[in-house]
């Protein structure tokens, strides 16, 4: 097993000598505001599901999220968690050569090494905040067969709209594009820029469930494509991915669409105050740097200290933030800070400018 990732609550913990519940964990992407109502009590109403085996298929999650999105059955599979698909797409694609927009999610990497497939690289910078340049990357597509591209992205928090991504996938139809929009129910009006409804034959939208409700370790996520492509992904899914409990928390929360859809705008909104009034923190402090984010985390730059000294001294006091220095595109300067509630968000940022 590849581990590509950064901060663990219950190493950190064992260190401590406390219990995980002890530690704010900013280093993991999760909604602060989440599981959404009333969904605890539902599936503890409902252990008794894992006293049979789930839906092979899950079709009943696959109905109700095809409903959600407004798309037929046949155009989604449902997994256990998008990471499922991100291993095993290029396996099924043959991938060969894969471009891949950085820094971002090192799983997109550790897949295409998994099947021996060479990777390029094309990176946004710092001087630019991190925002992807379209006619750069389409310069770097001869030559490759799959190209990943978080949107909005992992660690940048960058967004790259749907008016400018579709016509990239539309100019390149002998190439496939796995755009992971796992992130996009944080944004603001994000609807808009995703590409699920383009139903474009050459892409494949991931979309993670985990994230935006809180429940990473349900597992639960969909993979969305045009009916061509996903009825060939079907013949390599194996039966029973999907856990019962996970099957069971997707189906309420999807048919109930009036109460989801307020869960999640009320998110969207929290964030988008919580983002500003975080880094307003630090508007007068030089040794940070904080990069315009779309999402429900941060990126900043340090500019005296390493990530790992920031890191070290932050979780000292319980406190656990993502160290970027491992990201493919990054140095030791770099750290993601993930939002939580606004007690513990006005905790961290004093916290951290006492640290710088």
């Amino acid at each position: 097993m590849i581990i590509g990732h950064g901060g663990n609550v219950y190493e950190l913990a064992r260190s401590l000598a406390c219990e995980p519940k002890d530690i704010i964990d900013m280093s993991s992407n999760m909604n602060p505001m989440g599981p959404p109502p009333g969904l605890m009590q539902y599936l503890g109403a409902h252990l008794d599901a894992i006293f049979a085996l789930p839906e092979a298929d899950a079709k009943q999650m696959k109905s109700a999220a095809a409903e959600w999105h407004g798309i037929s059955p046949d155009r989604l599979l449902a997994g256990n968690g998008t990471t499922q698909f991100i291993y095993t797409l290029p396996r099924i694609l043959k991938t060969k050569r894969a471009l891949i927009l950085a820094p971002t999610y090192s799983d997109y990497a550790d897949a295409c090494r998994m099947q021996a497939a060479a990777c390029d690289y094309i990176y946004t910078s710092a001087d630019a905040d991190f925002a992807p340049d379209i006619d750069a990357l389409g310069q770097k597509i001869e030559g490759v067969d799959t190209v990943f591209i978080c949107n909005p992205n992992n660690p940048t928090g960058r967004l790259i709209p749907a008016a400018d991504l579709a016509p990239l996938c539309r100019r390149y139809p002998e190439t496939v594009f796995i755009v992971d929009e796992s992130y996009l129910p944080f944004v603001l009006n994000g609807d808009k820029d995703s590409l699920i409804h383009m139903d474009l034959e050459n892409v494949f939208i991931l979309s993670s469930m985990s994230k935006i409700f809180r429940i990473p370790g349900l597992r639960v996520g969909f993979i969305i494509g045009g009916k061509g492509v996903i009825q060939r992904l079907a013949a390599y899914c194996m039966p029973w991915s999907v856990n019962s409990l996970a099957q069971e928390a997707i189906c309420y929360l999807l048919t109930q669409p009036a109460a989801t859809n307020r869960f999640i705008e009320s998110t969207q909104a929290f964030v988008d105050v919580e983002k500003r009034r975080f880094t307003e923190y630090f508007r007068d402090t030089p040794q940070i740097r904080f990069f315009p984010s779309e999402t429900d985390f941060l990126l900043a730059e340090l500019k005296d200290m390493t990530a790992e000294r920031v890191w070290t001294e932050m979780a000292r006091h319980r406190l656990l933030i993502r160290d970027c220095s491992n990201f493919n595109g990054l140095s030791d300067k770099f750290i993601r800070i993930s939002l939580k509630s606004a007690v513990e968000n006005e905790k961290a940022a004093e916290l951290l400018r006492r640290v710088l």
